[in-house]
């Protein structure tokens, strides 16, 4: 039986939880500091089982042994924005978060593949390479799957059609500095440019760019988890299944889109070695010149953490 750990029991980690137990990928283990929360919430979702159907086993621990041989790993611990904070200011507090629980990995999960979620997203992804020592391949970011779904979801909303129907797609940082992309954007395939005039579409372009902190402002004590633990839910499918998906994800760049030794959403093809692919996109000279900015983004927030 595959086994999955969720690091971190709050509302991202558990709500993970419950997706990849309803989709019975695996045994699932939630890991929390606070004793008594992956407990509490692995319980509850354990009782859920009979209601929903699901197979699986869920255990709610505070110990790391119990991540042990883990084949994926899931980062969700680190703070949560509050109104009025950006991504960067999570970076000093969540990149020491993050270096100790990637420790952790490496003692007990040396052989897992690990998909961060904990923001700064990029920032942390490289802070989780460089503190598990993993091969690249194996650690990679859930930003672009989120950032295209809100992207999609807006769309829809706009024209009045079926999100199923909407491809859409957003590259670069998650955050301030991300890239969506319209003409790689469809609507059963058919450009979105086709459907709607160029106003509209710079204003769902800013909307996605601002989609997290719309939350984080209505919310005012917490972010979103909803959609993202669903488009982490997608990622960690196309790797047990080794579906070979077709997806944006926070990728380690080689030279790839003119960066080297940093992480970026970029479309990828997930399966069992991880990112098994980078697929390069044309785009044009202001969507090259924002995608350098974003690189330049993610370079500063990991100069400022001195690894």
């Amino acid at each position: 039986m595959t086994k999955i750990t969720v690091i971190g029991a709050g509302n991202v980690g558990a709500t993970t939880v419950q997706r990849l137990a309803e989709l019975q990928l695996g045994d699932l283990v939630m890991t929390d500091v606070v004793d008594g929360l992956p407990q509490g919430k692995a319980l509850d979702l354990m009782q859920a089982a009979p209601v929903m159907g699901y197979d699986v086993d869920v255990l709610g621990t505070t110990d790391y042994a119990d991540i042990a041989d883990s084949d994926v790993v899931v980062m969700t611990a680190g703070i949560a924005r509050k109104p009025g904070m950006s991504r960067d200011d999570l970076l000093a507090i969540n990149g020491k978060i993050t270096t100790q629980v990637c420790e952790k990995i490496a003692e007990y999960a040396p052989k897992a593949t690990v998909i961060t979620v904990t923001n700064p997203l990029d920032i942390m992804t490289y802070v989780a390479l460089k503190a598990t020592g993993f091969e690249h391949n194996r650690v990679f970011g859930m930003s672009g799957v989120l950032d295209s779904s809100r992207f999609a979801a807006f769309i829809a909303m706009e024209i009045g059609c079926s999100v199923r129907d909407v491809d859409a797609m957003v590259l670069g940082g998650h955050g301030d500095s991300m890239v969506p992309v319209p003409q790689y954007t469809t609507v059963y395939g058919i450009p979105i440019s086709e459907l709607m005039s160029q106003e509209s579409v710079d204003r769902l372009v800013l909307r996605t760019i601002n989609g997290g902190a719309e939350i984080v402002d209505y919310l005012k004590t917490g972010s979103a988890f909803y959609a993202p633990s669903a488009s982490v839910a997608k990622m960690v499918e196309a790797v047990v299944k080794d579906s070979k998906r077709i997806l944006p994800c926070a990728a380690y760049l080689q030279g790839e889109y003119n960066a080297r030794d940093v992480y970026l959403g970029v479309p990828v093809k997930l399966g069992k070695g991880g990112v098994e692919e980078i697929i390069e996109l044309q785009l044009t000279d202001e969507q090259s010149k924002a995608l350098s900015n974003s690189v330049a983004a993610v370079r500063d927030g990991i100069a400022k953490l001195q690894l």
